[in-house]
């Protein structure tokens, strides 16, 4: 669900950056007050995986279209609601600046509906629902509800930016009934997805997920075993597994296509900041699309002929690369936000049980 900048007006554009960043800098105040340090590498790490994890589509039956993990709820759930949002946020400025996914002009857009969403009202009913009770199917529906509603209100998020931009070739109406839809099969998955993962920290280290939802520090505690398991979880996905994504298009994709008889929306308008924000996004994107840049002979060559499973050195450097980058960028906002003024003490020395 990575929109384009060609669904977009500058107004609507520009207007959503300055709400995904005073929501970062609200996010960057609550975890610098909190200075859990604990948390850096976990932070890091679990962007990581969710990068890796987004280069999967899978498929939708019976719709021709493909779908991929948002991980909103996920990064909410392991590092709470802040700390989650400023991972989801190094997670797609990665994507659009090295491998071109989403648009520049749109990533405030792309952050918004990605992080708001499923951090501030997804996640608070999660916890309602698991009413601190870890059985494996509080966990499970409280992930499949979180990750519809998450998701189901960034997609609405879409349609409303493309109609507040002008966008005439989308008309609400019709692109909100195949928007829906789409989107709700692919949070279904999502949220058995969530499930699986948060299971999997359940098991590896219990008392983490009761501290992380109660909001208490993880100091003290030995995250290893999380940390090793999420690491290898990424690289695998992004190594190998991403081979076997879906060549589908997209649920956005998908719902542009049903309503103007094309996946890619040609921009109705052409201004100054929009050529500006696509000239940055092809120098600094090394990866575009995931793979090693190709030829115009190469492209030509492999149009038509593309194959199941994709085996492409290029996307598993993309994998690992991207992940080296989430992890970092992840990491170093983590580690600069939990470093506190001298004598101030911790919000939560974490041993109340």
């Amino acid at each position: 669900m990575h929109m384009a900048d060609a669904l977009l007006s500058p107004a609507v554009g520009g207007a959503m950056w300055v709400a995904s960043a005073a929501t970062a800098v609200y996010c960057a105040k609550k975890v610098r007050e909190k200075g859990d340090s604990s948390k850096i590498p976990l932070m890091g790490v679990v962007a990581a995986f969710i990068f890796a994890a987004q280069m999967i589509n899978f498929t939708i039956p019976g719709t021709g279209s493909s779908g991929h993990l948002g991980g909103g709820l996920i990064l909410a759930v392991l590092l709470g609601p802040e700390a989650g949002f400023l991972a989801i946020a190094s997670v797609l400025t990665v994507q659009c600046l090295f491998f071109a996914d989403g648009g520049l002009l749109a990533l405030g857009c792309n952050i918004f509906n990605l992080g708001v969403f499923p951090m501030f009202i997804a996640y608070p009913i999660f916890k309602r629902i698991l009413g601190g009770k870890w059985s494996t199917g509080r966990v499970v529906a409280a992930s499949i509800v979180g990750a519809e509603i998450g998701l189901l209100l960034g997609a609405f998020a879409v349609v409303l930016e493309t109609t507040a931009s002008g966008i005439s070739s989308l008309p609400f109406g019709t692109f909100v009934l195949m928007m829906l839809p789409v989107h709700a099969a692919i949070a279904l998955v999502e949220g058995l997805v969530t499930a699986a993962v948060i299971l999997f920290v359940r098991q590896a280290q219990p008392e983490m997920l009761e501290r992380s939802v109660a909001d208490r520090s993880l100091v003290g505690m030995s995250l290893k075993p999380v940390i090793l398991g999420l690491v290898a979880m990424a690289l695998v996905t992004g190594i190998g597994l991403s081979w076997f994504a879906s060549s589908n298009p997209d649920g956005l994709e998908w719902s542009i296509a049903k309503v103007t008889g094309s996946a890619e929306l040609a921009e109705e308008t052409s201004v100054a900041i929009t050529e500006f924000a696509a000239e940055v996004q092809s120098k600094t994107a090394f990866l575009p699309d995931y793979g090693f840049k190709a030829s115009d002979d190469a492209a030509t060559e492999t149009e038509g002929g593309a194959t199941w499973p994709a085996v492409d050195a290029g996307t598993s450097t993309a994998g690992i690369v991207g992940g080296a980058l989430t992890l970092g960028l992840a990491g170093l906002i983590g580690f600069a936000l939990s470093k506190r003024r001298r004598g101030s003490p911790p919000a939560d020395s974490g041993t109340g049980a």
